[in-house]
């Protein structure tokens, strides 16, 4: 496998920060798209970007690209790819995919096809008529765009949103993901408060704290490709030794997280037991109604937060709620909660659904980005 492209599927809205994350671990980028980034990777790539990647989905091969407005010409363009240099004799290799706004609009009838063209090449290779599949696991995925077809291996397995921390978690948590994102759109760093006064899962809490101590989120679980035999183990060796020996010790809390729910608290903690950051964070039972950067509960845990600061969070909207008139109130406590924050030098992030989030705050976001919490449009409220 000499240099593949590699792929890597994001939400819409944080390439550019997907995108920083590849080059920061020394990647050149090909090209950028709506939800998606290529660039140019060896069998080491595929290990290090999968144990290191915060933001993006998962890490895939690019086979190829072609146009198609036919089956035949679907079948001829999978086939040219070089599905022998990959897959074994012995490999799984199911095929899933979409299309849209496209001629080959049956997605069925194209997965067939791309797998009789896989099959059709690898006989050749292999010089047998029957592939039994019971080998490790390469899964095909393609997608189809305005008749312009691509096809992918995944490296990956469960998306890299699987941290592998979340066992508890509350009825609508935020992706892992677009988490991480959304602390790193914060600009908060170590040496700075953050704060989540909705913490539900834990999961900005846990996000933050793991970029404070430069813990890479793929550093404690597995993915598909350690299995196959085109990638050297000591590649997987190598990239989890150096993640490991990356890991900073926070000797000093700054990360807190509260909610209403002392069941959301809990959870919260044991994730966070999970996740190797319970040093770093500290989780407390509070409406966010009464928060204030200098709350004697924090007294009460021993913290004392720095001066410049951000909060983060997700309030409770929708799935998580009984009506509309709540999520109002919720919104406009918060406006005149980060008042008290606001002579501080404390920034202000929320990710809702809610539309009317600005009007109930009573307060104009200085910046607002759109974001998907997985099919959820959502907007990033922006307040500096």
């Amino acid at each position: 496998m000499d240099n593949p492209i590699l792929s890597v599927p994001t939400s819409f809205g944080v390439e550019s920060i997907a995108s920083r994350e590849i080059r920061d671990l020394g990647y050149e980028i090909v090209s950028v798209e709506d939800g998606r980034i290529s660039f140019r990777g060896d069998a080491d790539a595929i290990c290090r970007c999968n144990i290191w990647l915060r933001t993006a989905e998962r890490v895939q091969i690019k086979m190829g690209e072609f146009s198609a407005v036919t089956f035949d010409e679907l079948f001829e363009g999978t086939k040219a790819m070089r599905w022998g240099d990959i897959l074994p004799r012995d490999a799984e290799f199911p095929v899933s995919g979409h299309s849209l706004k496209s001629k080959l609009f049956s997605v069925p009838d194209c997965q067939s096809i791309i797998k009789r063209a896989i099959v059709d090449k690898l006989t050749g290779k292999y010089k047998i008529t029957s592939f039994p599949e019971d080998g490790e696991l390469y899964k095909i995925q393609f997608n189809i765009l305005k008749d312009r077809v691509s096809v992918y291996i995944d490296t990956t397995g469960e998306g890299l949103h699987k941290r592998g921390y979340r066992q508890d978690s509350n009825i609508a948590p935020i992706r892992e993901t677009l988490a991480a994102a959304i602390v790193r759109l914060s600009r908060w760093k170590p040496g700075q408060a953050f704060w989540d006064p909705y913490c539900g899962s834990g999961t900005f809490v846990i996000e933050a704290a793991m970029i404070g101590m430069n813990m890479a989120p793929g550093c404690f679980r597995g993915f598909t490709s350690e299995k196959w035999g085109i990638i050297d183990k000591r590649s997987w060796v190598r990239a989890r030794e150096e993640a490991k020996s990356q890991i900073l010790v926070n000797d000093g809390v700054e990360i807190v997280g509260s909610d209403i729910d002392k069941h959301a608290v809990e959870s919260s903690r044991r994730n966070a037991k999970r996740a190797r950051v319970s040093v770093a964070v500290k989780f407390f039972q509070l409406d966010a109604g009464q928060m204030s950067p200098n709350h004697e509960r924090l007294a009460e845990l021993g913290v004392k937060l720095p001066e410049v600061g951000c909060i983060v969070g997700n309030p409770p909207y929708g799935d998580r709620l009984p009506d509309l008139t709540t999520a109002e109130c919720i919104n406009k406590k918060l406006g005149e909660r980060y008042r008290l924050f606001d002579n501080n030098n404390w920034r202000l992030y929320i990710i809702t659904s809610n539309d009317d989030f600005e009007k109930n705050m009573n307060r104009t976001a200085k910046k607002k980005r759109k974001l998907y919490n997985g099919m959820t449009k959502c907007n990033l409220y922006q307040y500096f």
